[in-house]
């Protein structure tokens, strides 16, 4: 790994595994290529100390600029996290989530393939595709169900997932039709330090500063199996390095809480570093609102085969990552206040909320 490709470096956890990466070797050349959607934040990587960095603003579904990105750095490793991700969204737009999530990906092997024919050979020593993928492609899991192995037959249940799910195969069958060498990770929820705030951990931190309602969907026991994000990087730096093409790994934080508990554990957290705050206690702001169309009940993760194999597990418990996620954001109001000015983020979130009708407890 020497000369490495990100896809969605400016999202949520692009720019948390950028600076992972940089941490792990100064040496390295970073190539960002993000398309500066709403997600997009060039200005999270504002603190990143590295003179091999190399943004570029630009679409994954554009064959020339992929193409020439590889000529130009000699991209040996590409780390493909740009995708359309939010459920609701995609319920919304169904066919951006196709286009990015499916032609992008597509586009980004087949630059990968004809250039590392010609310069690697495709030896599995020389270069990598890995993908990030979601547990929502396996669907939903029943209370009593075990959780997801990477054996689980895929059952997406909305647009964002079925778009996940079809990005996996066609990354599969790079690996079973041409050998590009790939690796692929199934990730549960993840949550911590710039992550976009419309969803969930981050829209409880907000609306919970500003006294806004902290809207739970349904009776709020949707459960997931909750990530730190720091760990998520960690797993994917893990597999890159030792993981076995073709291989899929699931990633998950080994915990299950109910919706509703991570929101009440977020509310003590800021009842505790905030005691003149006006809005304590915040747990008071809980409102229940409609749920949305086909929400999958429950995602949990069996993570035996990253643990086994590569001797991975996550070092954060939940509520130790909770209390590092709301440190953050209290120490980056500047960050998340920028966001919350945007036209296009207001417009979303009065989309999105104001058909729901508060639900009485």
């Amino acid at each position: 790994m020497k000369n490495v490709l990100i896809t969605g470096g400016a999202g949520f956890i692009g720019t948390n595994f950028i600076y992972y990466l940089n941490n792990q070797d100064k040496n390295l050349n970073i190539v960002n290529l993000d398309l500066l959607t709403y997600a997009g934040n060039a200005e999270n990587l504002s603190n990143l100390q590295s003179n091999n960095y190399y943004f570029v603003r630009g679409d994954i579904c554009d064959h020339s600029l992929v193409s020439d990105l590889f000529t130009q750095f000699n991209i040996d490793t590409v780390v493909h996290f740009a995708a359309e991700s939010h459920v609701d969204r995609s319920i919304a737009n169904p066919l951006h989530f196709m286009q990015t999530n499916i032609i992008g990906t597509a586009t980004l092997l087949e630059c990968a393939l004809d250039y590392w024919r010609k310069e690697k050979s495709l030896n599995p020593e020389l270069c990598r595709f890995h993908h990030i993928s979601t547990d929502e492609v396996y669907g939903s899991l029943k209370e009593e169900d075990p959780p997801f192995s990477e054996n689980t037959p895929y059952a997406p249940n909305s647009p964002y997932a079925a778009s996940k799910a079809a990005s996996d195969h066609i990354v599969r069958s790079y690996y079973h039709t041409f050998k590009l060498p790939i690796t692929i990770t199934n990730c549960s929820n993840n949550y911590g330090p710039y992550q976009y705030p419309e969803k969930l951990i981050p829209l409880i931190i907000q609306n919970a500063l500003q006294g806004k309602p902290l809207p739970i969907y349904g009776d709020g026991k949707q459960i997931r199996d909750w990530l730190y994000v720091e760990d998520h990087c960690d797993a994917i730096y893990r597999v890159i390095k030792k993981g076995t093409p073709g291989e899929t790994f699931n990633i998950g934080g080994n915990n299950q809480p109910y919706n509703i508990d991570i929101v009440k554990t977020i509310c003590k957290i800021l009842d505790q570093q905030l005691p003149q705050s006006a809005n304590r206690p915040h747990a008071q702001l809980i409102q229940y609102v409609t749920d949305r169309p086909g929400h999958d009940r429950r995602y949990a993760m069996n993570i035996n085969k990253i643990q086994e194999q590569l001797g991975w597990q996550p070092r954060e418990s939940l509520e130790s990552g909770l209390h590092k996620t709301v440190t953050w954001y209290l120490a980056n109001l500047d960050w998340i206040n920028k966001i919350n000015k945007r036209a296009e983020y207001q417009e979303w979130i009065k989309a999105n909320y104001k058909s729901r009708e508060v639900i009485k407890k």
